[in-house]
């Protein structure tokens, strides 16, 4: 098994982010292994807030982790952080903590990234980018052509056809090829990362119930229904592809018994049903990405950091998943 680290950004780092980071770190049952990208000063500030005794170890990509402790690698911010109070002056560092860790990942230093919550308001403020999300972001830093978001929780596999965007913008997003690209995505995911072959995998319409024969809108028989014809005789006997079925009904016991993922059109429309069953401890994975990279199903919590009353349920969760699918991508690699 690999020994490599497991990357961690800790996100906004006036959010809850580095909370969940020491409380992980300052748990004797945890096992380790991590290597935080993060300004280190600010994070010993956050561990003596929350009364928590971490020892932070400067490292680089390419040494060994400390025995004891957290491995931090440093990025310095421009401002000091408070618990609470988002500075757009430290969205660069974040940024910053971002790219170091995925270039860690892609020179084989780490396993894997792990990604704390961001806020996409403070991003786009404090640089002038027109941030939409770390799923985006980290598809275009890795030279991704068509990445999908999966949220994974409780008995709950849901992947999005189109992820944030205005719901009035919705429709146009989804066209044939989008749709094609993600049940490829998902299904090459499903077998490699998770280690479900030949996956059941069930599609959601995008009207009410599934268009209603096109008398509730025609995606379905113009873009989506064609879309799945096509990409069933593609992937063949590799994996089964079931729609477009009623969103109302796709998470139904029924609908959901014999389905490894569902695979949605917008983003509420999947999420919703997903955050009832499993929020704070469900997982949101970036597929189609050429490494690992898992994330919290939650955001900043700003009025929460420094607070101690941070759970840690997705986080630690995430990590978890993180290192379970780098070990699955690796043995279907061999």
């Amino acid at each position: 098994m690999t020994t490599r680290p497991m990357a961690v950004t800790p996100g906004d780092p006036a959010g809850i982010g580095p909370d969940l980071v020491l409380q992980a770190a300052a748990d004797a049952a945890w096992p380790g292994g991590l290597a935080v990208f993060a300004d280190p000063e600010a994070l010993a500030r956050r561990a003596r807030e929350l009364g928590l005794v971490v020892g932070l170890h400067e490292w680089h990509p390419g040494e060994s982790l400390p025995c004891t402790g957290l491995a931090v690698h440093p990025v310095p911010l421009a401002q000091r952080a408070e618990p609470g109070r988002p500075d757009p002056a430290n969205a660069p560092a974040t940024l910053a903590a971002l790219d170091r860790a995925v270039t860690a990942v892609m020179e084989g230093h780490c396993q894997g990234l792990v990604t704390g919550p961001i806020s996409k308001a403070v991003i786009s403020e404090g640089t002038s980018l027109p941030f939409s999300g770390h799923t985006e972001y980290l598809a275009e830093r890795a030279g991704a052509s068509h990445p999908v978001m999966m949220l994974v929780g409780g008995n709950l596999r849901v992947a999005l056809v189109t992820t944030h965007l205005p719901l009035r913008a919705v429709p146009d997003a989804v066209t044939p090829e989008r749709v094609k690209r993600t049940v490829r995505t998902v299904a090459e995911a499903l077998a490699n990362d998770f280690a479900v072959l030949e996956p059941h995998i069930l599609v959601t319409g995008l009207n009410p119930h599934a268009g209603e024969g096109g008398h509730l809108g025609d995606e379905e028989q113009r873009i989506i229904g064609p879309a799945l014809d096509a990409v069933r005789a593609e992937l063949g006997a590799s994996a089964q592809v079931e729609g477009p079925v009623p969103g109302d009904t796709a998470f139904t016991p029924r609908c959901l018994r014999e389905a490894d993922a569902v695979i949605c059109m917008y983003h509420d429309q999947g999420l919703g049903p997903l955050k009832q069953q499993a929020f704070g401890g469900a997982v949101n994975v970036s597929l189609g990405l050429p490494f690992v990279r898992t994330s919290v199903d939650h955001g900043t919590a700003f009025d929460l950091a420094g607070s101690g009353n941070a759970g840690g349920g997705s986080f630690r969760e995430a990590i978890a998943l993180a290192r379970t699918l780098s070990a699955n991508r690796a043995r279907a690699n061999e």
